[in-house]
């Protein structure tokens, strides 16, 4: 006979209740680990096909949907996510672009190129060139390269005039307007209407970054210096153009001149506008640039457009190569410093102080590393942290490795700051540098505060305790204070880039004040070496460390590893099973979605470098808003 439970209603309430969470936490881990299991399996099964074989006549498509940049700003599980619901990345490297470009002018199995670059976005003129190169050294291996786009913008036809053949949707446009650039200036929204000063501390006339906290409008000066480096940039783009066409740099012109009336001559088609102006040599849909593609390729029913062909991201698998090997030849190292500069440890995308030194000093310490190439494309930012990496550089050359700076886009001010002492100085004509000036900026806020009825009122122990508090009127002498500080830190830039270009500071002086160059006149001024791309910069890195021929010695960049979760969850999203697994899983979306977190970029460039760090009352910037 069983005894009476003698417990409870309470009691067995509450291990009814503990029972059933019992079971609901095995239901979830056991769900848990039955998902991951079959991630281990998708994995193992289709991770390692991955890279599908390229047929021989194949069309190699190049057509990202992507913001060209030197380094990816996201991490690998993020930009795989997105390639494994069929989306490319949001952006796509220079490096790779060369790569896949180097690669296919050898590859027997490719036997065209079709460029479409007008969903692609640039953020200056010297990266285009150094790709139109590529192309040119594509064509020139017998490889033929068509271009085709529904609309194109000043730097995506750049791109796409060295393309043997260039079409144009018939509803498309051309438009060549030539260059400006334009700001908004804040001095009355901000002084009259909020109460709140702007107190602007620099060195250099030609120093306009922070003129729109100030001004109303763009000084003389910054006029002068912007006009003249756009200029300069704007004539070089004519020439290549014309160069490309088979027409000249006035026709072009002259039809931007013209432009309104040639528009109505032809009653508001710009696609035959452009055909007129023999920027194009045809106007046709993307279908017949398809069907031109498959008469004189490899017709395929089966492929995405009709004709064989191999995607940009999948080819570039080949180029990367699954599963090398151990390489012990001796190495060029290089290191991608792109953004802003700012202090302490910052992602991909953003140059951080202590992590791109860390970088250079990774490279400094491995013995495999022969010679140093620091590839910048940045408009400077926190001048502190630019001298923390210069000092890394200095490290490399004590170290004897011989380190060459190659330009992108954008080598200006804090740019310009960590590239001056290496051994050579490499830049497109187009590039933009220079800017060699620093500027303080302190904005006070006590008339804002009183508009709302708040005062400030207080004690200090001494004359310049507070000094520094925002909520008060800036002092006269601590004006004096922070003006010499920023009158240091000129001499100091101007005195290291003397040292480190072989000059005295008065001759640095008179082409530093914060102007503005391109390349070619940076070049004639002395403040870059030679002209040429970023494979250029490589070699003679090589050269300097007497490596020998190019097979001799290998490529290798130096950046943030990738965590073995991420190395892992690549790996399973690159393998087919996993792809289309993914694509027919809303539940694989949603976890996924959650396990790849980018990182935030929101940040104004002035949130990030005017942020009080380590106590310090003022930001010395070393920083140019100079981009096209």
């Amino acid at each position: 006979m069983s005894q009476p439970s003698t417990r409870g209603p309470l009691l067995r309430a509450i291990v009814g209740v503990w029972d059933g969470m019992n079971f609901v936490r095995r239901l979830v881990f056991n769900l848990l680990f039955f998902f991951l299991l079959l991630l281990v399996l998708v994995v193992l099964v289709g991770g390692r096909q991955g890279v599908a074989p390229v047929e021989a006549r194949s069309t190699l498509v190049i057509a990202p949907e992507a913001q060209l940049v030197e380094q990816y700003t996201s991490d690998p599980v993020s930009r795989s996510f997105q390639a494994s619901f069929g989306q490319g990345p949001a952006e796509v490297q220079l490096r790779d672009l060369l790569g896949v470009l180097e690669k296919a002018k050898d590859d027997a199995k490719i036997e065209r190129v079709l460029l479409r670059v007008d969903r692609m976005a640039f953020s200056g003129f010297a990266s285009l060139r150094e790709l139109g190169e590529a192309i040119v050294a594509l064509r020139e291996s017998g490889k033929q390269v068509v271009a085709f786009g529904e609309r194109f913008t000043q730097a995506q036809y750049l791109l796409a005039a060295h393309a043997d053949e260039v079409y144009l949707d018939p509803q498309g446009e051309v438009l060549l307007l030539g260059l400006s650039g334009y700001r908004q200036f804040y001095r009355e929204g901000l002084e009259d209407k909020l109460g709140i000063d702007m107190h602007l501390f620099k060195v250099g006339e030609y120093k306009s970054a922070a003129e729109p906290f100030i001004r109303d409008d763009a000084s003389p000066e910054s006029k002068e210096a912007d006009l003249f480096w756009r200029g300069d940039v704007w004539q070089r783009y004519l020439a290549d153009v014309a160069r490309l066409r088979k027409t000249t740099p006035a026709q072009l012109a002259a039809g931007i001149d013209t432009l309104p009336a040639g528009i109505a001559a032809v009653a508001g088609d710009t696609a035959r506008y452009a055909m007129e102006q023999k920027l194009v040599d045809g106007l046709k849909t993307q279908e017949e640039v398809e069907i031109l593609l498959a008469e004189r390729g490899v017709a395929d029913e089966d492929a995405e457009g009709g004709f064989r062909q191999v995607g940009f991201f999948d080819y570039l698998r080949h180029v990367d190569g699954p599963g090398r090997a151990a390489d012990p030849r001796p190495q060029v190292a290089v290191v991608v410093a792109e953004g802003e500069i700012v202090e302490g440890r910052q992602p991909p995308g953003v140059i951080g102080g202590e992590s791109t030194a860390a970088l250079l000093r990774e490279a400094r310490e491995d013995e495999d590393v022969k010679a140093v190439v620091l590839r910048v494309n940045s408009p400077g930012g926190s001048a502190f942290a630019s001298e923390v990496i210069r000092r890394e550089i200095l490290g490399l050359k004590a170290a004897e490795k011989p380190v060459v700076v190659s330009f992108g886009d954008v080598a200006a001010s804090g740019g310009y700051w960590i590239s001056m002492d290496g051994d050579r100085i490499y830049a497109d004509p187009s590039t933009i540098t220079g800017s060699i000036g620093i500027f303080g900026l302190v904005p006070t806020f006590p008339r804002a505060l009183e508009k709302i009825g708040v005062h400030t009122d207080g004690v200090a122990t001494t004359r310049m305790a507070g000094a520094f508090d925002l909520s008060r009127p800036l002092a006269p002498e601590v004006g004096q204070v922070i003006q010499s500080y920023i009158d240091k830190g000129y001499r100091d830039f101007i005195t290291r880039v003397a040292a480190g270009r072989a000059r005295t500071p008065e001759q640095i002086d008179q082409v530093a004040r914060g102007r503005v160059w391109t390349g070619t006149q940076a070049k004639e001024r002395g403040l870059v070496d030679e002209f040429g791309g970023l494979r250029a910069a490589i070699a003679d890195a090589a050269t300097r460390a007497r490596l020998g021929e190019p097979g001799d010695w290998q490529v290798r960049y130096v950046e943030r590893a990738a965590t073995p979760f991420e190395r892992w969850f690549t790996g399973l999203l690159q393998g087919r099973l996993g792809q289309a697994w993914l694509r027919e899983s809303d539940l694989a979306r949603t976890l996924l979605a959650r396990a790849a977190p980018q990182a935030e970029r929101d940040l104004k460039v002035l949130e990030r470098v005017l942020q009080v760090r380590d106590g310090a009352p003022v930001k010395v910037l070393a920083h140019c808003f100079c981009g096209l």
